[in-house]
């Protein structure tokens, strides 16, 4: 079998519902890696909530972040195909006067490994892995660029009409990707970015051809990547849209070990 790049998102992918991931799919991976293909994490998350769980898998590879608007290679500073990609300052601090309605619960901004909220509202347990003092205060006179804003939301009623909003406002900068989850997060990045820009540059780096790319995933910001693999999957707990353009499904959900288990059938890997 040729080498494959094998691109997995993290909530409701690989993480189960606790956001952990389980000894089996360790294994898998760890299998997979034997194997000599390769496996990188392509997820919406920031770098500061990702890096856990790439420490877990044990891997050395480039990660995607941010829905594909950083692609980075972790101790490896000078890596020639990474790229990043932010919204202006001033469109962030336009997209901070949102805070005060009614139907949003926080607004956070991602600059670099800092991050500035609107509120000590804490969207779900593990938003801030080092502790919620990790959080910064924003500001009306904060000067950055950050890769990405985050607004949540209640529910997701109340997230669509937050989001018809800033798409009527400022559709042709951002790029706007929707979390379903226990917190409904709209997550803003910079027009044009997806994660299957990532996906790509990681496949160039390896010599990975289009064909021998396989991506997993469950929701509406893995819709570009699934659709660029040569072998989209979505899991068994994908959203309707995803499955639809996927090349196959997986038997089980993220809960159930779903993206081990497929993986470990497709490449003959034995499941202790």
């Amino acid at each position: 079998m040729n080498k494959k790049l094998i691109a997995i998102d993290l909530d409701g992918t690989t993480l189960n519902e606790q956001t952990t991931i389980d000894p089996l799919t360790i294994h898998v991976i760890q299998q997979l890696r034997k194997q000599g293909h390769i496996v990188s994490i392509v997820t919406g998350r920031p770098y500061r909530t990702s890096y856990q769980h790439y420490d877990t898998l044990g891997l050395d590879t480039p990660i995607v972040n941010f829905n594909g608007a950083w692609c980075h290679f972790p101790n490896h500073a000078d890596w020639a195909y990474a790229y990043h990609k932010y919204l202006s300052a001033d469109l962030m601090h336009d997209l901070f006067q949102l805070k005060d309605k009614k139907e949003i619960q926080l607004i956070s901004a991602e600059v670099g490994h800092h991050v500035y909220t609107s509120s000590p509202y804490i969207p779900y347990e593990d938003f801030f892995p080092d502790g919620p003092e990790a959080a910064e205060p924003y500001t009306n006179d904060l000067v950055a660029q950050p890769t990405a804003v985050n607004v949540f939301t209640p529910s997701q009623h109340l997230q669509h009409k937050i989001e018809k909003q800033i798409i009527k406002d400022y559709g042709d900068k951002v790029e706007i990707r929707t979390w379903g989850g226990k917190a409904p997060c709209l997550e803003i990045v910079a027009a044009g970015v997806q994660k299957a820009m990532g996906v790509e540059k990681i496949a160039d780096y390896y010599n990975i051809p289009q064909k021998d790319i396989i991506a997993l995933g469950d929701e509406d910001n893995d819709y570009e990547m699934i659709q660029f693999a040569g072998h989209g999957v979505a899991m068994k707990n994908a959203i309707p849209s995803i499955k639809k353009i996927a090349n196959d499904i997986t038997d089980y959900t993220n809960d159930e070990q779903g993206l081990a288990r497929y993986l470990a059938k497709y490449f003959g890997i034995e499941l202790t």
